[in-house]
């Protein structure tokens, strides 16, 4: 991170439980080294083995990124940088509307058959990233699972919990594989207005479609992080905790250059 990165987010970051005293094992190694190297990781795409010497201990930086995706605290600081990032764009921390798509990507040898399946589309055995974004294109949430869950079955899983974390959340745009029943079901189950945009039959190629073009954009996003140009995580919940760490260091810089245009460049700050 860049000086002026880590002073945004050093003010965002959940507080350690023997910070807020309620006990536990002092840190060894300061937030800007783990955060740091946990990115290098996402971005570079490396083996944990191969950590760099500069930065701490790979069997610490490991433990470090399972604790944040057991504890949930790698969710809270994504959030507080959404949060942080559509106020600067000048809108309410939390999206009535957001935009749904699914993203099957080839596993690797590591992961095992049961959190794998066969795409028939794709005609390949693989995985399946399942994002939820607002209409800038942040993530609001994610689901791993394997190729063979359809985006219907999925989508009964990611939009309750989407559902009960974003209360002004009342609109949701989809595209053809989201037809059937789901549209009842998430108005009677959710109160949530499942639109869905359909492919123009007459048009040949290329289409950008309305909202849908969003979604798109999202997951190109993420696989400019190597770590994600492949799913090498033996855990689901691994690989959902990687994609947010590549959005928050998406966001983390966005705020970042926000900051330098209206207020010119950050003091450095002390470490």
């Amino acid at each position: 991170m860049s000086d002026a990165e880590w002073t945004l987010v050093r003010d965002l970051l959940p507080v350690p439980g023997w910070l807020a005293g309620q006990g536990g094992r002092p840190e060894g190694y300061c937030h800007r080294q783990m955060i740091d190297a946990v990115r290098y990781l996402v971005d570079n795409g490396i083996k944990w083995r191969a950590m760099p010497s500069g930065f701490p201990p790979w069997p610490r930086v490991y433990a470090f990124f399972a604790r944040w995706r057991d504890t949930g605290l790698v969710t809270e600081l994504h959030e507080r940088l959404h949060q942080a990032l559509r106020r600067v764009q000048g809108r309410e921390p939390e999206p009535s509307t957001a935009v749904v798509d699914s993203q099957s990507v080839k596993a690797d040898a590591t992961v095992a058959l049961d959190s794998r399946g066969f795409d028939a589309g794709k005609r390949i055995n693989r995985r399946k990233r399942h994002l939820l974004t607002d209409t800038l294109g942040p993530l609001l949430d994610v689901l791993v699972t394997p190729a063979s869950t359809t985006d219907r079955d999925a989508a009964r899983m990611l939009l309750p919990t989407a559902a009960s974390r974003f209360r002004r959340l009342v609109r949701v745009w989809a595209d053809g594989g989201y037809t059937g029943h789901l549209a009842d079901w998430t108005i009677q189950h959710l109160g949530l207005v499942l639109d869905v945009v359909r492919r123009r039959e007459d048009v040949r190629g290329f289409q950008a479609l309305p909202r849908r073009w969003v979604v798109e954009r999202s997951f190109a996003w993420l696989l400019r992080s190597r770590r994600l140009v492949r799913d090498y995580e033996r855990r689901t919940d691994t690989s959902e905790a990687v994609i947010r760490w590549s959005m928050i260091a998406l966001m983390n810089r966005r705020l970042a250059d926000r900051q330098h245009q209206h207020h010119g460049p950050a003091a450095t700050p002390a470490v």
